[in-house]
């Protein structure tokens, strides 16, 4: 929920509330299962996954239920009540009275809700700018994965076109207005390295200039290499792949909502409301590639040779916020490893051949997400342009994966960004206003 802008009132209340604990918790709590009969068994073992329950009893059952709050079977624990108890699981009073004596209706907790009477778009303040001396990339822009970056190493340094609010006085006659700006931070390329003369050009001069620059870039495209930069870096990283004893796979685009509930996303989760679903269907466009190779893992286990080494790149669609580094369609390569060797080290040694590979700085970082929980982060400066985990984690038994695991995804026009330097992700998307970050818009 965005609360930016300037008419948000925030209303904030607090009440009492009976906190409804999931099912594991209840499990956790009594040691005991309630069988619909009324039968209860005491529990041997259980394991949890993201979404379900696995449990066996003291007499040797198993079966598996959904980790809910409102299941007849959490309602059931939380009131206490059986019929009596099974005499395979010889069940002790102390257990007995320790299931009926509990009372989780004492359990209660403080909560602060805070809501919104409006919520407002998010605004950026414009004003007109004043473009002064000389040209670049840096120019601000609309745009798939955080923003600004560090400078690197070997980064060639450029001219800048600095754009600042314009200054009132007699010496300072050229001002471009918002519109004028925005036009010319969407023809400049990072290759510009031109200062321009102390009398800065009309702005009809200086945009056709620039315009004159982006044809002869296109021009320069077609006569040599002909290829997009997104399509050749798919194929480069094909290359690198296949050579290294991964096999490519192609998932579907459209996938069940049930393949999102399995990974651990519930429905008021940020990432289920970017979903793009189909009207009338069970099914939605993927928001990532994971699911594709869970089911991939889970059918080659028992036929391909240990380890199992799988990759895809495709796209993904979120419904994503508006800004530098985000696309509600991008392109994501996942790639992973099942069995043997499926280490920390290991994963860290992939990540570092390809990216040097690719011939792009990174750092590591630790962090967690929403789905994988704890998650190694690979870095260019601010721009996170991979996150990787080290599995196992809970929802593989959702998947029928019960192996250790490894595995990094990486956004691919976030590579392209890092690569030619671009200041807005839209250059390296695929668009209908850029090639090759080139503006077709001439």
């Amino acid at each position: 929920m965005e609360l930016t802008g300037w008419k948000e009132q925030y209303q904030p209340m607090e009440y009492r509330i009976m906190e409804k604990k999931l099912l594991e918790s209840l499990i956790k709590a009594n040691g005991v299962w309630l069988a619909r009969s009324g039968l209860l068994h005491g529990i041997k073992d259980f394991k949890q996954s993201r979404k379900h329950i696995h449990i066996v009893t003291d007499c040797g059952e198993s079966f598996t239920v959904k980790n809910s709050r409102s299941s007849r079977s959490a309602r059931a624990l939380r009131n206490n009540k059986y019929r009596k108890a099974c005499k395979h699981c010889k069940l002790s009073d102390e257990r007995i009275d320790h299931f009926v004596k509990k009372d989780f209706n004492k359990e209660r907790t403080q909560v602060s809700v805070i809501s919104t009477s409006k919520k407002a778009a998010k605004t950026k303040k414009q004003p007109d700018a004043t473009v002064v001396r000389s040209i670049s990339s840096t120019m601000p822009g609309p745009s798939d994965p955080p923003s600004t970056k560090s400078p690197t190493v070997n980064q060639p340094i450029v001219e800048q076109t600095i754009v600042k609010p314009p200054v009132m006085a007699e010496n300072n006659p050229q001002r471009y207005t918002r519109s004028q700006t925005e036009r010319i931070s969407t023809l400049v390329s990072p290759k510009d390295d031109r200062s321009l003369p102390e009398e800065l050009p009309e702005f009809k001069e200086l945009e056709s200039m620039l315009i004159k620059r982006r044809k002869d870039d296109l021009r320069k495209v077609y006569e040599e290499s002909r290829e997009d930069h997104l399509g050749k870096l798919e194929r480069t990283i094909t290359e690198f792949f296949v050579e290294r004893g991964f096999l490519e796979v192609k998932a579907p685009i459209m996938i069940p909502l049930e393949y999102i509930e399995r990974m651990g996303i519930e429905k008021e989760d940020p990432l289920f409301q970017q979903i793009f679903r189909i009207e009338g269907t069970n099914m939605c466009l993927r928001p990532m590639l994971a699911p594709g190779l869970y089911n991939c893992l889970h059918k080659f286990d028992n036929v391909l040779p240990d380890p199992v080494r799988i990759f895809e790149i495709g796209p993904c669609y979120r419904k994503e916020s508006e800004g530098k580094e985000h696309l509600e369609e991008f392109t994501m390569l996942n790639f992973c490893q099942m069995g043997s060797r499926s280490t920390r080290e290991n994963l860290v040694g992939i990540i570092d051949e390809f990216l040097e590979y690719l011939g792009v700085e990174y750092e590591i970082v630790a962090d967690s997400c929403m789905v994988y929980g704890d998650t190694i982060d690979v870095m260019h400066g601010d721009l996170e342009i991979s996150s990787a985990v080290v599995g196992p984690i809970p929802q593989d038994m959702d998947w029928g994966v019960n192996k250790p695991w490894i595995g990094a995804g990486f956004g691919l026009e976030r590579l392209l960004k890092v690569k030619h330097d671009y200041k807005n992700i839209k250059r390296a998307s695929r668009s209908g206003s850029y090639y090759n970050g080139i503006t077709t818009n001439l």
